[in-house]
């Protein structure tokens, strides 16, 4: 198991002149903990000699980034492996690695001892290399497709940081109930809990936050639309929620559509694009649509045929 992370990288054209702690923490989005144990034991070297964080550095000056696991709450987490035979890799590199998350597996486990998570079938891929993986966001249980996981603690901070500045591009497609909304919208409603069940939220639920979701019409059917949608917040089962609020459920939604128009929710992660942490380049990635996405999508057309 690796015990050190190292980075080797340069000065973007765009921080020419700033400040080391403005590269750092306002372009790199480390946080200031994180900042000050590299500083302290100057694990942080520019053109190979310490440079303090208050001095300008330069256009393709080269940064010198050594972590350590005692810089980091849970350097080692504790994931049992499960079989990685479950497991569709999108893309993968040295830092970081997105998958395609099958409808039904959670996430991650919510009980000591379980497996059967994506993170689980993701522990028992990454055995090979003699790493683990760490998580950065998560999917509902019964949403499919791509999700971004981490090869090692070095990257999380930069990369949950990124999710949360709205640098990381998440777009959904679902299929709704009903094919009469606008083109394209913005729902602005605060999700909260939900008092009588713990399952769910509502809106303008118990400890409500903003939360805010972005979508437009890709498709029209007799009764259905398929939307393409983009989240400005992450709150927990916002799509859902925010759809059904403006009486547009996702088909299939147990917990949120009264209508039971088939057996499994149609919410897929589709796209994601992921600025790479310390470096310049951006990645975009498409997670195929999962069958039973196709299957609906059959049974719309064969129906369109027969009418």
């Amino acid at each position: 198991m690796q015990h050190n992370w190292l980075f080797n990288t340069t000065v973007p054209k765009s921080m020419d002149n700033q400040p080391l702690r403005y590269l750092l923490h306002q372009h790199w989005l480390l946080p200031k903990h994180l900042i000050f144990s590299l500083r302290s034991d100057n694990r942080i070297l520019v053109n190979q000699h310490y440079l303090p964080v208050n001095f300008p550095v330069h256009y393709q000056d080269q940064v010198t980034l050594s972590f350590i696991p005692t810089d980091f709450q849970h350097p080692f987490p504790n994931v049992l492996a499960d079989s990685a035979a479950a497991l569709a890799v999108l893309y993968e590199d040295a830092n970081l690695i997105i998958v395609n998350k099958r409808r039904g597996d959670k996430t991650h486990p919510n009980q000591p001892g379980e497996v059967g998570a994506t993170i689980n079938h993701l522990a028992a891929y990454l055995a090979a290399e003699d790493t683990l993986p760490y998580m950065v966001h998560r999917l509902d249980q019964e949403t499919s497709g791509a999700i971004l996981f981490a090869k090692n603690p070095a990257v999380v901070p930069s990369l949950v940081a990124e999710i949360a500045a709205k640098q990381v591009s998440r777009t959904y497609l679902a299929w709704v109930s009903g094919s009469d909304l606008p083109d394209q919208g913005t729902i602005d409603l605060p999700i909260g809990r939900d008092p009588q069940d713990k399952r769910k939220r509502r809106i303008n639920g118990r400890h409500a936050l903003k939360a805010i979701t972005h979508y437009h019409v890709l498709r029209r059917t007799v009764g259905n639309s398929l939307l393409a949608i983009q989240l400005e917040t992450g709150r927990t089962h916002q799509i859902r929620i925010h759809l059904a609020a403006i009486n547009h459920p996702v088909v299939g939604d147990p917990l949120y559509n009264p209508v039971h128009d088939a057996p499994f929710l149609l919410l897929h992660s589709w796209q994601l694009s992921v600025p790479m942490p310390f470096h310049e380049t951006t990645i975009n990635v498409t997670a195929p649509l999962p069958p039973h996405f196709k299957t609906f999508e059959a049974g719309i057309n064969s129906t369109r045929q027969s009418s």
